[in-house]
């Protein structure tokens, strides 16, 4: 495996070296750009944004033409659960590899570990540094490289139908104590769910475990904690919510679940991000999106925490049309296109500028969750921030169901994680 990726690597390198020198693309010029400067070419861009998301993020990629007219822009919508090994074979292989990918925050240092992603451009970085967030930043960095410019950035909140809360006559838990005293009076008046917990996806049990003060791991000690004793009563928490009856929850297609649990009225609260807001307003219950509440995500016994999320656009070291690509990562990061996801899709934007323009700061949406995304807890931006997910996933999944006794998950998911984080504590 360590001789394909160092094999990958070098190809890569020398695909640079030949288009820096002046070698000739398959689409007729050096790395996308003329003697004049001018650039041609396709880009091929894999998106990674959900069905409510990919239409608008094709139309705004495709716009790229009227400023280069003679770029074509190949969109390509990944399903973002099997995006990750699909970019990694992709690159590996370096057949039909794009040139533009959207990678969750998650991933950039490890296709940048593997010598996948292409350096930004030195005029780039030195403007990420200075323009965008400092959290989004950090999250496109590699051994002190910038290998990727965020695009989005976000965190998790309480969404709430704010009719169904007031008919039960109460307020917006604050702690997952409250989620289940709120649950009951909302089960009682109107007969439904209070809490729909998505018990499929490892991601939603990040609140949970800050919650009690704990993180995955500890990556300046090198040091496994998703099975210490705060690790042991996120997994307790979880799975009382289910006993409690406070939530709902289903192991199979948690996201459609959810979604449609939530839209329908028959769970009045789920903890999401702001990629759900425009799938939220298209349900019966969001007709009035003034119905839509968002509230910070309960606190657990020692805190409330949600993880910092986001998405970054990376250029695949092996590209044929590296000036191009770069033209549309910085097309598709500007301040113009930001502002017009935040209006758009009520997306948070990564540019600090950004959040004086008036279709941001006049986004409901968007004016809760950027403060919530201040508080964001970062995660630990190592290769193998991806690779633990998956373990998890099973974990988090038995215990909810109660498969696994929530001891014996937490002890599973640490023994898996030092697996895959080979020396560490």
């Amino acid at each position: 495996m360590r001789r394909g990726i160092a094999a990958t690597a070098l190809v890569a390198a020398l695909a640079l070296a030949a288009t820096a020198c002046g070698g000739d693309t398959k689409d007729g010029g050096s790395s996308g750009a003329k003697a004049d400067g001018e650039l041609s070419g396709t880009v091929t861009w894999w998106d990674t944004s959900n069905d409510a998301e990919k239409a608008s993020f094709q139309k705004i990629a495709e716009a790229f033409t009227a400023k280069h007219p003679k770029v074509t822009v190949k969109y390509v919508n990944v399903p973002y659960g099997d995006a990750q090994n699909k970019v990694k074979n992709a690159f590996s292989s370096g057949s039909e590899a794009p040139d533009v990918i959207r990678a969750d925050v998650g991933w950039v240092a490890d296709f940048a570990s593997l010598g996948y992603l292409a350096e930004v451009p030195a005029d780039t970085a030195k403007k990420v540094e200075g323009e965008f967030l400092p959290q989004a930043a950090a999250s496109g960095k590699y051994e002190g490289k910038t290998y990727a410019v965020p695009q989005v950035i976000d965190t998790m909140g309480l969404f709430y139908n704010k009719k169904m809360l007031a008919d039960a006559g109460v307020q917006p838990p604050k702690t997952l104590e409250e989620v289940k005293t709120a649950a009951a009076a909302i089960k009682a008046k109107t007969g439904k769910a209070g809490l729909y917990l998505r018990g499929d996806d490892s991601y939603w049990f990040l609140p949970l475990i800050y919650g009690e003060g704990g993180d995955l791991v500890d990556a300046k000690t090198k040091t496994v904690t998703v099975d210490n004793a705060a690790g042991v009563k996120a997994f307790k928490a979880a799975r009382d919510l289910v006993t409690s009856g406070a939530a709902i929850t289903n192991a199979t297609d948690g996201w459609t679940n959810m979604q449609t649990a939530f839209k329908t009225g028959e769970a009045a609260m789920m903890i999401n991000g702001p990629w759900a807001v425009a799938d939220a307003y298209a349900g019966d219950q969001f007709k009035d999106k003034a119905n839509l509440g968002i509230a910070a995500v309960p606190a657990g016994s020692v805190k409330a925490g949600a993880p910092q999320g986001g998405h970054d656009l990376a250029v695949y070291a092996g590209s044929k049309n590296i000036a191009a690509a770069n033209a549309f990562v910085d097309y598709m990061t500007s301040q113009e296109v930001q502002v017009q996801s935040a209006k758009e899709l009520s997306l948070l934007p990564t540019r600090i500028a950004a959040y004086e323009q008036p279709d941001v700061k006049s986004n409901e949406m968007v004016t809760f969750f950027k403060p919530a995304v201040d508080k964001a807890v970062e995660r630990a931006w190592i290769p193998e921030n991806g690779s633990l997910f998956e373990p998890l996933k099973v974990e988090y999944t038995k215990a909810v169901t109660g498969a696994s006794s929530p001891e014996d998950a937490a002890k599973a998911a640490g023994a898996e994680f030092r697996k895959i984080l080979k020396g560490w504590k």
